[in-house]
């Protein structure tokens, strides 16, 4: 066990730390507006199904709103963007004050409905199979025959004349900032740290 510090010890790295998270704050903003420069497109009226299997267009599920938050998940098969999507269960609610929020996966329309149902998410959901949108969006890679997928958001804009930008993007992974688990299990001594136990 380490020493218990003196109050002017924990003054002075209380100082470090305050610094240590301007830093990190200003990086972040820099990294997101990188992102969006990166990711920086016009976004087709794709065709998606909801859970029921019915077919609508990408441009629909704006609503009334000038925002959409799109979650990129990979499937039933990722247990880490299950997880990412068992996280914002409740998050959305306070997103959608600001953006209409829905998540969109490769898996066939029955079974993401299967399993969207069997997570209780609330959210709105849709199926991409059979379009191209996840792999226009960057989300889709093809090599040797086969599609692999990758976790991420995308932030559209729908424009005055009707056609919509992307104007924010990211990718998920460990220690992102989508998923707290990531940083309650780094509180943990490093001996202990282990996603897989």
């Amino acid at each position: 066990m380490q020493e218990q510090l003196t109050k002017e010890e924990q003054e002075k790295l209380n100082t470090e730390v305050g610094e240590i998270d301007k830093e990190i704050e200003n990086l972040r903003k820099k990294r997101i507006e990188l992102n969006a420069k990166i990711g920086a497109m016009r976004v087709d009226n794709y065709k998606l199904n909801d859970r029921e299997g019915n077919e609508l267009r990408l441009y629909d599920l704006f609503g009334d709103n000038k925002y959409l938050i799109v979650i990129h998940n990979m499937g039933k098969g990722c247990d880490y963007c299950t997880m990412w999507a068992d996280g914002m269960k409740d998050t959305y609610k306070e997103i959608e004050k600001k953006a209409k929020f829905v998540l969109v996966s490769p898996d066939k329309p029955e079974v993401h409905k299967a399993f969207a149902e069997s997570r209780g998410w609330g959210f709105d959901s849709y199926s991409s199979y059979g379009s191209e949108f996840t792999y226009d969006l960057g989300y889709e890679i093809r090599k040797d025959d086969k599609k692999y997928y990758w976790p991420g958001v995308s932030v559209l804009e729908k424009l005055d004349d009707g056609s919509v930008v992307r104007v924010g993007k990211d990718i998920f992974g460990p220690g992102d900032f989508y998923c707290n688990i990531w940083h309650f299990i780094d509180l943990l001594p490093s001996e202990n740290i282990s996603m897989d136990s």
